[in-house]
């Protein structure tokens, strides 16, 4: 088997997050923070290395397929039964066959159930043989993706290991299969994505995204003029005090308290989708630096006041975004959120002056800390996942 390398980017949502759970579109971009994972032949088992987490271990095939199968049938009770104590039985699910714990376990639980998932896919079409009888593989993922911030590191690693493997072992899956496969791992990630974060990942570039009622992600690229996406900047407010799918599991359950009020929320953020859409667009005439409907500043803080109503922004999190509007600018959350706090991911900002930006960020801290305020320079509108070019060996790449 020849050693092949997939990469894929980050995700950054601009509008959207959590109403896409609910079939609200969502306006997403690739973010060029990428992830690798380099598939090998190996001496024996499995080997799994993730240098930026501290995790490396030597597993068998039987371990990876039994992690993923444990975590897919916790799902299942999951989906068909949703609550907290059922997701946290999907979280746990074969932590243990890896032998290991902490970050590094937790990161070599979602690489055992992405090459399980990948495995169990050619097994559907009969293409697998017995695990006893698969070859030893080393799997290796570096990444520049922030863990836990909102870039979509989960998806990222789901992606690329699935186009890794399987390009090594046969053949680069379709996106259609790739997103598939992508979206049940994400699903033992965080319970119910939508499903957009993996389409992100895989296609790159600016994108309208919806989830059909079938469970297809429906996807539309958007045209933006440059300069006004070069005006974005994103800043890591901390780790969320919970993960992402405790975060949407708030939100539903919100939506079950109190279904009116939550629909009119989503309602609202499918709305100013379409007004950010055309903001954004290069055929828009006029500035944006002030406050009239339709423009990029008001949008965003008419998002910030819906994501507030649904609960995940906490507080500190809202004086930063109170100090960029009072500067000229707006700034929302860039994912799931947080419902505790302090920190809560990633915060997108948006200012017709840079360098006024600039200065309202300097010498801030994050939330409830005394560390600066990361502010991370990414490219938006980055390309989506694909195979290293030397090892493609004539494979087409998702499309």
């Amino acid at each position: 088997m020849p050693s092949v390398t997939a990469s894929a980017p980050g995700k950054v949502i601009l509008l959207g997050e959590h109403a896409a759970v609910y079939g609200r579109p969502a306006l997403v971009t690739g973010a060029g923070l990428r992830l690798r994972a380099t598939v090998a032949d190996a001496g024996r088992g499995v080997h799994l290395a993730v240098p930026s987490s501290g995790h490396e271990e030597t597993t068998t095939w039987e371990a990876v397929l039994g992690t993923a199968r444990a975590a897919r049938a916790a799902w299942e009770r999951y989906a068909a039964a949703p609550s907290a104590e059922a997701f946290r039985q999907v979280a746990e699910a074969g932590q243990a066959d890896g032998g290991s714990s902490g970050a590094g376990s937790s990161a070599g639980r979602l690489l055992r159930i992405a090459l399980g998932e990948a495995a169990d896919s050619l097994a559907a079409a009969n293409a697998l043989p017995d695990p006893a009888d698969l070859a030893p593989i080393s799997l290796t993922v570096r990444s520049e993706i922030p863990v836990g911030s909102g870039f979509g590191s989960s998806a990222a690693a789901a992606v690329a290991v699935i186009l890794a493997y399987r390009t090594a072992r046969c053949a680069a899956p379709s996106s259609d299969e790739l997103h598939r496969l992508s979206l049940e791992v994400e699903r033992r990630q965080h319970g119910t994505p939508s499903g957009v974060d993996n389409a992100t990942v895989i296609h790159g570039g600016v994108l309208e995204a919806r989830r059909a009622e079938s469970g297809a992600v429906e996807l539309r690229s958007v045209a933006v003029d440059p300069e006004r996406l070069r005006r974005f900047r994103i800043v890591g407010s901390g780790p969320p005090a919970e993960g992402t799918g405790t975060v949407v599991a708030a939100v539903r359950d919100l939506r079950q308290r109190d279904p009116a009020a939550t629909e009119a929320l989503f309602d609202r953020l499918a709305g100013l989708v379409s007004v950010l859409r055309s903001a954004l667009g290069p055929d828009r005439e006029g500035e944006d630096g002030d406050e009239r409907p339709g423009t990029i500043l008001d949008t965003l803080r008419q998002a910030h006041r819906c994501l507030v109503a649904l609960g995940v922004v906490p507080k500190p999190v809202q004086a930063l975004v109170e100090a960029v509007e009072a500067s000229g600018g707006a700034a929302k959350i860039s994912g799931a959120g947080s419902l505790a706090g302090p920190g809560a991911g990633n915060v997108l900002l948006y200012h017709p002056d840079p360098l006024r930006l600039e200065r309202v960020l300097a010498g801030r801290h994050e939330p409830g800390t005394d560390r600066p305020l990361r502010i991370y320079d990414v490219e938006l509108g980055a390309a989506g996942a694909r195979l290293d070019p030397a090892q493609h060996r004539g494979a087409e790449e998702p499309a």
